[in-house]
């Protein structure tokens, strides 16, 4: 049953601020005045994705308008078309790709009023095309605390940022999580979860191999079942793998590890220190992966900050020509106290130019859980 409230917000969780709260069963949607919504989903995989489908209705359907030019800028680039590719996707990651989240894809996309198709092709499409990501410690940081930064450039010009959605998934039987992403998109490229889990992904080459995990969805699973930069890397270790992508982790603990994670070869695991072809060159307290064409700037950034880098210095160094003109949306993570600061671009700005707004997933799902208890049983 839906209903609709002001709330002023005592908890910190809530904003400080007026927000509007709209419920479906044990789903939340928070909207307030020129932020980006907070939506909750709880439960099985049906139910999350019928709250899902219900809370953001409008903005599922505008993702789908966006993966609709996508596809037409596919086929005037390669002369194939996208739909094609995308059913080849779906048929060839079907062994792998865990039922429950074509479930709740398939949920959320009955409710939201669009095929199973349709919202399947929102989900996929991430596979068709090939950012920056740093996680500091130590030396290099204020208290010696981790600061992992997340850069999404990517396709800023098809107005993704309109379906702009933090996530908190609560699924029965997993790790609760916060992904910063958008409407419509049950996986995750940009996330962390309760344990203190954080990850980021940069795209690589090897567009074609898809017999495996799809990247959104092996970040998913990361977060729902693992609790350490460990434990992901002992699960990425055990899956297919799609396509070629690098990851950057961070844990609670203080864990860091980057991935060059490629279709058909072996994990190659970077911790501190530890040197790759495709670097310019080590930290002793961090890890990371950007294009080499801005590493230059990249570095000496991290250099003339090194052992004051906090989330204020940290907004700073991925700033332009670190971040793209395609910049879409950056997260800092304080994985040790859950906290995230974030970006999303607008019309006009790049994400780096854009305000950061900073929630904290400890007390978003003490919040939410409290609010859930109070209501009343033929409400939930």
């Amino acid at each position: 049953m839906k209903g609709v409230r002001v709330i002023v917000g005592v908890l910190a969780v809530f904003l400080s601020c007026e927000a509007e709260e709209i419920w479906s069963g044990r789903g939340l949607m928070l909207r307030e005045e020129g932020t980006v919504p907070i939506l909750f989903v709880s439960g099985t995989p049906e139910e999350m994705g019928r709250q899902h489908g219900t809370l953001a209705a409008e903005e599922v359907r505008q993702s789908y308008q966006r993966v609709l030019l996508v596809a037409g800028g596919y086929l005037y680039l390669k002369d194939d078309w996208f739909f094609d590719r995308i059913q080849e996707v779906e048929k060839r990651t079907g062994n792998v790709l865990p039922a429950r989240f074509l479930r709740e894809c398939d949920a959320m996309s009955e409710a939201a009023g669009l095929t199973r198709k349709q919202g399947r092709e929102i989900n996929l499409f991430p596979e068709m095309f090939h950012c920056s990501g740093v996680a500091l410690r130590g030396k290099a940081t204020v208290g010696g605390k981790v600061v992992h930064a997340r850069v999404l450039d990517y396709m800023r010009d098809i107005g993704l940022e309109r379906s702009a959605l933090v996530q908190v998934f609560l699924p029965d039987g997993y790790h609760a999580w916060l992904s910063i992403g958008f409407a419509g998109f049950n996986g995750t490229v940009t996330a962390m979860n309760e344990k203190g889990l954080a990850m980021g992904e940069i795209g690589g080459r090897g567009e074609g191999k898809w017999d495996g995990l799809p990247m959104s969805f092996l970040m998913r699973r990361v977060m729902e079942e693992c609790g350490t930069v460990q434990d992901a890397i002992r699960l990425i270790r055990s899956v297919p793998l799609t396509c070629g992508y690098y990851y950057v982790l961070s844990d609670a603990g203080g864990d860091l590890a980057a991935l060059d994670a490629k279709a058909g070869e072996p994990l190659c695991v970077l911790r501190p220190g530890d040197a790759h072809p495709l670097l310019r060159e080590t930290l002793e307290d961090g890890v990371y992966v950007t294009n080499p064409k801005r590493q230059e700037t990249f570095l000496s950034r991290i250099r003339e900050n090194y052992g004051r880098i906090d989330s204020k210095r940290m907004k700073e160094i991925i700033r332009q020509p670190v971040a793209m003109r395609s910049n879409l949306h950056n997260a800092i993570f304080e994985p040790q106290n859950l906290d995230v600061s974030f970006a999303y671009c607008d019309k006009s700005h790049t994400a780096c130019d854009r305000p950061y707004r900073k929630l904290n997933l400890r007390d978003l799902l003490s919040g939410y859980r409290d609010k859930l208890s109070r209501r009343q049983p033929d409400e939930k």
